[in-house]
């Protein structure tokens, strides 16, 4: 895939994304199957779970957070063949 990847490149293959996430890790898609892409800068993708409360509120998953956001990069990679990093916003 294009080094050189746009947002809407992103969201045209995210379901492909998905699919192979939710094949590796179910619960890491579980984590992200209604995550919004945000922003894409060819490095930080910003998902947005605003919709999702899920993320929301006062609990803390640190070490799980990295394990899901470990799984979903790995998925990118696998489909997108790009590296990438998360934020969640």
């Amino acid at each position: 895939m294009d080094a050189h990847l746009t947002l809407p490149q992103l969201r045209s293959r995210w379901n492909d994304v998905l699919d192979h996430l939710e094949s590796q890790d179910r619960v890491a898609w579980i984590a992200y199957f209604d995550a919004r892409l945000a922003d894409f800068d060819g490095v930080k993708l910003s998902l947005d779970f605003s919709d999702a409360r899920k993320f929301s509120g006062g609990h803390e998953y640190s070490p799980t957070r990295e394990k899901l956001q470990n799984s979903l990069i790995s998925s990118i990679k696998s489909i997108l063949d790009i590296d990438i990093k998360i934020e969640e916003i």
